[in-house]
């Protein structure tokens, strides 16, 4: 991804993410209906669903992971038409929201969860920010690192996912040349020397 991103507030790692977040989201209109939707968005490995962890934590807000949207490893841009139908459709009309769970193991959608009512919402995972979900995004967080250490980061959480690496990063690739999601961005974070 390009490093002369100039839309976006960039943070260095001596400062508090979470507090930059929720500054923004306290200076932000509601875009999602009556809600406020954090995307947290940006290449495997960088970091997203631990920020999305203690952002979620900080603002007692639900997180859905787009993890659970994708249908499979060739999924990518499929789970971005999920969050958009199934979560940000939805509360935008003032509705409850509710997606269907991905079980990966059996390879196939399982149960319906419930999204519970909250003024915030973190949307959180790769294609979390992408068209046309990300246009309803109070605030829209890119966060990247060195491909190097976002595969040892990804490869350490889940052995699993060794095999799928290439071509789960020839569609982020895809996505975000597409969709150029850091360029909407309000904050860009890089984590590369963040523990």
């Amino acid at each position: 991804m390009p490093t002369d991103h100039r839309a976006a507030i960039r943070l260095d790692r001596t400062v508090d993410v979470v507090a930059a977040i929720v500054s923004l989201v306290d200076g932000s209109d509601a875009l999602c209906g009556s809600t406020h939707l954090i995307c947290i968005d940006g290449p495997s490995g960088a970091g997203k669903t631990t920020l999305a962890r203690d952002l979620a934590a900080t603002l007692a807000a639900p997180t859905v992971h787009m993890d659970d949207l994708y249908p499979g490893w060739d999924g990518l841009r499929a789970g971005t038409h999920r969050a958009q139908e199934w979560i940000v459709g939805p509360l935008a009309e003032g509705l409850p929201a509710r997606y269907r769970r991905w079980d990966w193991a059996a390879e196939q959608y399982a149960e319906w969860v419930q999204l519970p009512s909250s003024e915030v919402v973190v949307l959180e995972g790769c294609g979390s920010g992408a068209l046309p979900a990300g246009k309803a995004a109070s605030v829209l967080v890119w966060v990247e690192a060195e491909e190097t250490v976002r595969r040892a980061r990804g490869l350490a959480r889940d052995a699993g996912y060794a095999p799928y690496w290439e071509g789960w990063a020839v569609q982020e690739r895809r996505l975000y040349d597409a969709d150029r999601t850091w360029e909407r961005a309000d904050l860009f974070v890089d984590t590369t020397h963040r523990r």
